[in-house]
């Protein structure tokens, strides 16, 4: 039988990769980790390829017992990472013995929490991607004593009965507020705003409760629209800020759909995107205005990172002749 790992405790969570690239050319949404960053380090540090298939917990615990030896990475919104009861450290890798019991509990900031596990999960694909689609019914949803299959059995590569990690990496972690900052640019249809565009960034915005993988709704200081014509349907990106009729502002995420009409004020960077994925509701939003050069040297500093971190994962885990796992290097990678 092919190694698996059963759930004990499902929470609301599912296993998903960095997204359907291939999605929008069929009209369908790119999905995926809503925290990018904190997906990618998850799998770094057990050396799978960034996109490889992971667990992503939303808002609750969640539990599961593998039936062979694996390295595991824990990433993403604060929770209690224990082992058969006893604490481990998240962002660093954690090697788990057959039959014992990992559990992720009391979520303390954040949202989404990531789980990696050395070797990946075999899960069906749609379009190159295992990222649920709420809309036409397709993922791997966690269920209360589901069993995943693991791709391959591998061995925990070292002492698993120290209580500390063997490993520090010093991965840059993200900080989970009540306040997230998301930096915008300006959207093609700012000048429809007139003077009222900058009431976006005026004051803070409410995070509402209806928000969900398809779009944060905000509460606040609206920018108004001053022509009155209704307009097209046409392509949409990730983290376009709408203004719609009523009283809320929209901030698509990766679940969005592909066309929409609503004028779009700005774009959060992609950077930003991933403190929108660690969003609660209620919590306040800030929204500050950057360049789209800006823009582009954060997101090749955040690239960087990402590279500095597998560049030093590769090196420790070759030190102590972990082979299989040093992580792919970039030209072996295949990213969306």
């Amino acid at each position: 039988m092919s190694p698996r790992l059963v759930v004990t405790v499902a929470g609301r969570s599912a296993v998903t990769d960095l997204g359907r690239a291939r999605g929008p050319a069929f009209g369908l949404p790119v999905n995926g980790a809503l925290d990018q960053y904190s997906a990618r380090v998850a799998n770094i540090l057990v050396a799978n390829d960034e996109n490889a298939p992971i667990i992503e917990a939303t808002a609750f615990d969640v539990a599961f017992v593998p039936d062979t030896d694996v390295l595991i990475a824990v990433t993403g919104a604060s929770m209690e990472v224990t082992v058969d009861g006893c604490a481990r450290p998240m962002w660093e890798p954690v090697p788990v013995v057959a039959g014992q019991e990992v559990r992720l509990a009391s979520m303390t900031a954040g949202m989404r929490t990531y789980v990696a596990v050395h070797g990946s999960f075999d899960v069906p694909d749609l379009l190159g991607s295992c990222a649920p689609d709420t809309v036409i019914g397709f993922g791997t949803v966690l269920a209360d004593g589901a069993a995943i299959a693991l791709r391959a059995r591998t061995a925990a590569p070292v002492n698993p009965y120290f209580g500390i990690s063997l490993f520090h990496f010093g991965v840059d972690r993200p900080h989970f507020g009540d306040t997230a900052y998301v930096d915008v640019t300006d959207g093609p249809d700012i000048e429809e705003f007139a003077g009222t565009s900058r009431r976006l960034f005026d004051a803070p915005y409410r995070v509402s409760t209806q928000s969900d993988h398809i779009g944060l709704r905000m509460t606040g200081s609206l920018p108004e629209r001053v022509r009155a014509d209704e307009m097209i349907s046409r392509g949409i990106p990730v983290g376009a800020i709408e203004v719609p009729p009523g009283d809320e502002l929209l901030v698509l995420h990766r679940g969005r759909g592909v066309t929409a009409g609503y004028p779009v004020l700005a774009v959060a960077t992609s950077t930003s995107l991933d403190a929108l994925g660690q969003v609660r509701p209620e919590a306040s939003v800030v929204f500050r205005g950057v360049t789209v050069d800006q823009a582009g040297r954060d997101a090749r500093a955040w690239r960087e990172r990402l590279d500095a971190l597998r560049d030093r994962v590769a090196t420790v885990y070759s030190c102590i002749g972990a082979d299989d796992l040093v992580p792919l290097r970039p030209l072996e990678r295949n990213l969306p």
